[in-house]
């Protein structure tokens, strides 16, 4: 009975906030926040290149030598414990792409090849995923609604959608093998195939309803260079499976790992934001709102946020400022802004209340 109690009072408090992020949406902006965003962060704009090559290059190679210990290592604790530090350090090496997508490049030269050429091609991730599909989610029109790309009303949908949307995740590598081994291939034959896989299966998005358009421009040089790059990559790879080259033991390890990277991202975009828009376009506000930062004193974000992922809420009032200020600008806003500011809404204490918070929402469905 306790419990039950306990359930009813936290959808009540959901359902209490959902109203006030809704007005939000449609009230006057919260003005003096957005004012001290801009005015206490203008010097926090510029990326430190020995931070991000460092930080790149660190995790990498953290990365690929401890893939390299679970593929020679017999089946002990010791291959589990090389896996595990594999998966997070190519993941937050692979989160670099998000950083990719908002830097200025001319301040990182040579930045945006390095990770495809260490990260996004071998892990056939590449930027052409993200650059163009990514800014659309930061589009004041399109947050939230059915044009955002990377947004779906999770805490409004039924509550299979939860354990669904991370099984999607473990099986993205072998998806993203015959995206680039198969369908790249064909639809160089087919126009109508060629349309399907731009518009369908070119972008890393949450959103089913989103579809992408045909790139433009420098991207479209880019996205041709990497796709071709993948795309030798996966035939290479399934071929030397299929051959024995790579024994099937170690080719399963090599999925497991990049499924592993690819299910802590999920569980990651799970809690980037409280999914509560029904479609509706929001404020600047109304969209802070729905974002979530895990701050300080909060230790594991680092490992499951990493790279500036923990300050979401954050990023989205600043998107230019760089990963690795974000934590100051925090610092700065937190304490200029009193506590009745919309700022310190945003800011939760861990994953797992998180992941509560959204599952409870969807059981009251």
């Amino acid at each position: 009975m306790n419990q039950m109690t306990i359930h009813q009072g936290d959808l009540a408090r959901v359902r209490e906030d959902s109203a006030i992020r809704e007005q939000a949406g449609r009230a006057a902006e919260d003005k003096a926040m957005l004012r001290a965003a801009a005015d206490l962060t203008r010097d926090l704009n510029t990326p430190a290149p020995l931070i991000y090559w460092a930080d790149l290059l660190g995790s990498a190679v953290l990365g690929y030598a401890a893939l390299a210990a679970a593929l020679l290592s017999p089946v002990t604790w010791e291959a589990v414990a090389a896996g595990i530090i594999a998966v997070l350090a190519l993941y937050r090496a692979g989160s670099f792409i998000h950083e990719v997508t908002h830097i200025k490049h001319s301040q990182l030269p040579g930045f945006r090849t390095a990770w495809n050429l260490i990260i996004g091609v071998p892990v056939l991730a590449p930027s052409f995923l993200y650059e163009g599909v990514h800014n659309l989610h930061h589009a004041k029109t399109r947050y939230g609604t059915a044009e955002d790309p990377e947004y779906l009303p999770l805490a409004l949908m039924k509550p299979w959608t939860l354990p669904l949307f991370l099984v999607a995740a473990v099986l993205a590598p072998v998806a993203l093998l015959f995206r680039f081994a198969v369908l790249a291939p064909l639809s160089l034959l087919s126009p109508k195939l060629r349309t399907l896989v731009v518009g369908r299966y070119s972008g890393l998005q949450i959103n089913p309803r989103f579809r992408r358009r045909a790139p433009e421009g420098d991207l479209k040089q880019r996205w041709l260079l990497q796709e071709a790059a993948c795309s030798v990559w996966a035939i290479t790879l399934i071929g030397l499976a299929v051959t024995g080259i790579i024994p099937l033991r170690e080719f399963l390890i090599i999925l497991a790992i990049a499924s592993g990277v690819m299910f802590l991202n999920q569980v990651r975009t799970l809690v980037a934001h409280l999914w509560e828009n029904d479609g509706e376009q929001m404020s600047v506000t109304a969209q802070y709102l729905d974002s979530v930062n895990v701050p300080p004193p909060a230790t594991l974000p680092a490992l499951w946020a990493p790279v500036g992922l923990r300050y979401h809420a954050l990023h989205h009032l600043l998107p230019g400022v760089p990963y690795h200020n974000l934590g100051e600008a925090h610092r700065r806003l937190n304490a200029a802004l009193g506590e009745d500011s919309s700022f310190h809404v945003t800011n939760h204490r861990g994953l797992m209340p998180l992941v509560g918070r959204l599952a409870r929402s969807t059981l009251g469905r």
